[in-house]
């Protein structure tokens, strides 16, 4: 039943806080214009805003966010740097859709085919980068939906790390959204993802990005933007402002280019002007500690599960702790038990909760136990 509650708790607060965004985008005019949408807070994954975020849908070569996380990954684990010089194998000859005209045998920087596959959409690169990752695409393709599934994003599935056309795949906004959450925690990206134009190959291949966020709008740090005939418009968009917070707003399946564009942009700028990050500090130094019965302690010292950050609306200037506690704690006890709640609210809403815990075992009393406590005390006292 607490565990009820609690989800009842967390939808009240999504359902206040979407109620506080200001949008624009609740007539049925404005959502036939595109198939789903989402504007997160990447540091906390708060959804601020969405409309049918966990639609399943086939997103295109927006896949290769995906696909860019783990090469993201491996670069960070020293699997190999921007500047190794990777072989294309045969693998790359004949590949279909947006390719750079890589040939096999041909040597080629990541730095290069990072630029290829992030500005250029590049599908050759991407096998390059595939292959060596995990020696096949086939092998790639499983270890994208692997830890899609490790990151807790169930409705994806993953068949190529390309984007094409296959009818039994699909991803939401809320998962892309939150990949590229992820990825904005990889610096050694974000200068790829703020490219326009550019060459590689030695000028022989010319780079534009689709998404022209990249160079039109100022707090851009990513993501990708794409269209196909199946897929519509699609583009995750994510901006940082000058506290150093990130929103990221993926809209999915537009009529065209520039409502996906402008939705993303205008998202991006409502999360700047009507919200913030703020911590649910609680020094445990609050929570004294709580009596235990039948225990080989009289008392145990508690704290907060977790101290986390929450987004909450800029008129939030101040959260109010209401900490529900028993009495007392019958023994035996286990380090990290949950006794209790610890509720942040602005005004009568509940903001966020988190379980107060034991920070150490009890064991029960025991007769053996008591007997060994009687005598050392006895020999404590004649000595």
């Amino acid at each position: 039943m607490n565990n009820i509650l609690k989800k009842i708790a967390a939808l009240s607060v999504t359902l206040l806080i979407s109620a506080l965004f200001i949008s624009a985008d609740v007539s049925e005019d404005a959502q036939e214009k595109y198939s789903a949408h989402i504007l997160i807070e990447a540091r906390t994954g708060a959804v601020l805003d969405e409309y049918n975020s966990d639609l399943h849908l086939n997103a295109g070569y927006m896949t290769k966010l995906m696909a860019l996380l783990l090469i993201a990954e491996d670069i960070e684990n020293g699997k190999y740097t921007t500047g190794t010089v990777l072989t294309a194998s045969q693998a790359v000859a004949g590949t279909d859709g947006a390719v750079v005209w890589i040939e096999p045998g041909e040597n080629i920087t990541v730095d290069e085919l990072l630029k290829a596959v992030i500005v250029g959409n590049a599908n050759d690169a991407m096998t390059v980068l595939a292959e060596y990752s995990e020696q096949s695409v086939d092998n790639f393709v499983m270890r994208m939906n692997s830890e899609a599934f490790d990151y807790g994003l169930r409705d994806s599935a993953f068949y190529s790390p390309y984007g094409y056309y296959d009818e039994r795949e699909h991803t939401t906004a809320h998962d892309l959204a939150i990949i590229c959450a992820k990825l904005s925690e990889y610096d050694v990206l974000e200068p790829y993802f703020r490219i326009w134009r550019d060459f590689v190959r030695d000028g022989r291949a010319e780079l534009v990005n689709e998404n022209t966020l990249s160079r039109t709008y100022e707090p851009h740090i990513g993501f990708k933007a794409s269209h196909s005939e199946k897929s519509g418009f699609c583009i995750a968009e994510g901006g940082r402002n000058s506290e150093g917070t990130i929103y990221i707003s993926v809209v999915l399946g537009a009529e065209n280019e520039d409502i996906s564009l402008k939705k993303a942009k205008d998202s991006i700028n409502r999360g700047f002007s009507g919200f913030h990050v703020t911590a649910t500090m609680f020094p445990d130094e609050m929570l004294m500690p709580i009596k235990v019965r039948n225990g080989v302690e009289s008392a145990v010292e508690i704290q907060l599960k977790n101290q986390s950050n929450l987004v909450v609306p800029k008129n939030v200037t101040e959260l109010n702790t209401v900490v529900v506690l028993p009495d007392y704690l019958k023994a035996p006890l286990k380090k990290g038990q949950s006794i209790g709640t610890a509720g942040f609210y602005s005004g009568d809403t509940l903001v966020c909760e988190t379980d107060i815990v034991v920070k150490n075992n009890v064991d029960s009393l025991s007769f053996a136990y008591s007997f060994r406590k009687i005598l050392s005390d006895i020999i404590k006292n004649h000595s």
